[in-house]
């Protein structure tokens, strides 16, 4: 099987502080992995360094065949096409639709063919049920409903690793449920890789995966 991450001896900084010291770690392709861990625990800063946003100064760490002591900045946007990523916060752009959000990771990441941007962009919206909501703009969705599109976002480049940072943390209990069983059931029919960080603990016995813990500056099993 393949490996998707494989830290030894990682130690992730924040601030140049360091949050998570030792990091040893691997995760294979369909994993479902969740992250735990108080607020401030490090879970966000580990994610970050998945994808290049924080640095690895210190160890051995590849995610995707990508060395990340050694990449380029000009490579670190490929690394990212092959990821996607699910904030909390959404980050949608406000001032277009729904479908504009898609278009535009499309556009950016060198789709031009625009019939292949509609048929990804359709397939992506049924995958999370949000087909018949594609030309309302963000303000006029649900909390529940972003987040569906933005895990349709995260989908488009076909990605073999989901990342998805406290996903859950803005929408009440019944949403996030339906949050939640939408990754699982992503991981489970595509073959990608998904690993959630999240504080609530509820959640592993209905959606059941590998759970790692952050805690004092530790990552463990």
């Amino acid at each position: 099987m393949e490996t998707i991450i494989d830290y030894r001896d990682v130690e992730v900084l924040r601030n140049e502080h360091v949050a998570l010291k030792n990091v040893n770690l691997k995760i294979n392709q369909g994993e479902f992995v969740y992250l735990l861990g108080r607020v401030g625990s490090g879970k966000t800063s580990l994610l970050k360094t998945f994808y290049a946003e924080v640095p690895v100064e210190c160890g051995e760490a590849r995610v995707l065949d990508y060395d990340l002591r050694t990449i380029r900045k000009r490579d670190i946007p490929f690394l990212r096409r092959r990821i996607g990523i699910v904030f909390q916060d959404f980050q949608l752009l406000t001032d277009r639709t729904a479908y504009a959000n898609l278009e535009f990771v499309l556009d950016a990441t060198g789709w031009r063919d625009r019939r292949e941007k509609e048929e990804r962009i359709d397939t992506v919206l049924r995958q999370v049920g949000m087909d018949t909501k594609a030309f309302k703009m963000p303000h006029q969705l649900s909390g529940g409903e972003q987040q569906r599109i933005v895990i349709a976002r995260a989908l488009l480049n076909n990605p073999s690793l989901i990342l998805a940072d406290e996903p859950t943390g803005n929408l009440d209990p019944e949403t996030g449920d339906q949050i939640m069983a939408h990754l699982h059931s992503i991981s489970r029919q595509s073959g990608a890789t998904v690993v959630v960080a999240t504080h609530n603990h509820s959640f592993l016995q209905r959606f059941p995966g590998r759970v790692l813990r952050c805690e004092r500056k530790m990552l463990m099993e």
